[in-house]
């Protein structure tokens, strides 16, 4: 897995990540690129104008992430816009990402969390985000953020935690499970922190790489041959939140455009966990 990590000098949790990362690799083996402006409205990230993203298969945003409950949390998400482009990015555009990566990032991330978990002087919650904010790039990749406040962006265990997490790329190696082989898929409905795509991110055989939330819905057809286009693997099934897809028709509209796309789809509480 070639990778490289892209932060911006502005921001705090992106500055304290690398920083740890550096601790903990001496002489990285990958790019580390710092931005001048933040990471989401970055929309010429290739390697015309970054020569050491060259043949890179993957970009890690490192970075802050705020909410309004300030919860401390540790997330993962995919970047791009559904509809509006009201923090970077285009609109209707997202990023293409590997659903197969965010779900080893996510294991990983879940699993080192729990590791080092003492070593913290809070709680942080572990989730997933929907799709959101840019920037609309064409390498793949996908943001890992420590936050919410300014009170965690400055926490180094939490930030090494996160800058592990990252380095488990360097031993990445695919679907390597070949007797319980990854399916990946998108998912589709519920609220921005995705609770139940995080257990199925987590425990299932399905990686989930963009999710369309509920407050981005109605679904159109364009939006998912979007998702299905900006996904690295084949993706030929959709998760479906039924519950958090509204009222009756709006979730029968979503059936009726999968179908019409030919993909196959589940319900995500049909979803067998391991």
């Amino acid at each position: 897995m070639r990778f490289a990590i892209v932060y911006s000098k502005l921001n705090q949790a992106g500055k304290t990540i690398v920083e740890e990362m550096k601790k903990l690799a001496f002489t990285p083996q990958f790019p580390i690129i710092e931005l001048a402006n933040e990471t989401l409205y970055e929309n010429n990230l290739n390697s015309k104008k970054y020569p050491e993203l060259r043949n890179i298969d993957l970009i890690i945003f490192a970075s802050t992430h705020r909410s309004e409950k300030g919860k401390p949390s540790l997330s993962l998400h995919a970047p791009g816009n559904w509809r509006n482009a009201d923090l970077g990015g285009n609109p209707g555009k997202i990023s293409n990402t590997s659903a197969f990566v965010m779900k080893y990032l996510f294991q990983n991330l879940y699993r080192l969390y729990e590791q080092d978990k003492s070593k913290l002087s809070k709680e942080y919650a572990i989730t997933l985000e929907v799709t959101h904010h840019g920037p609309s790039i064409d390498i793949p990749c996908c943001y890992i953020e420590l936050g919410s406040t300014e009170n965690e962006w400055g926490d180094r265990e939490a930030a090494k935690i996160i800058a592990k997490t990252i380095l488990t790329l360097q031993n990445y190696k695919g679907n390597f499970i070949a007797n319980h082989p990854w399916v990946a898929a998108i998912g589709i409905g519920g609220p921005h922190y995705a609770p139940n795509f995080n257990k199925i991110q987590l425990n299932s055989q399905y990686a989930i790489g963009h999710i369309i939330p509920e407050y981005a819905l109605p679904l159109t057809e364009s939006m998912l041959k979007e998702a299905e286009q900006k996904t690295k693997e084949n993706m030929v099934e959709v998760l479906i939140d039924w519950k958090g897809c509204g009222k009756s028709e709006q979730r029968q509209d979503i059936i009726t455009i999968i179908e019409k796309l030919g993909f196959k789809y589940k319900r995500t509480n049909a979803v067998e966990k391991e």
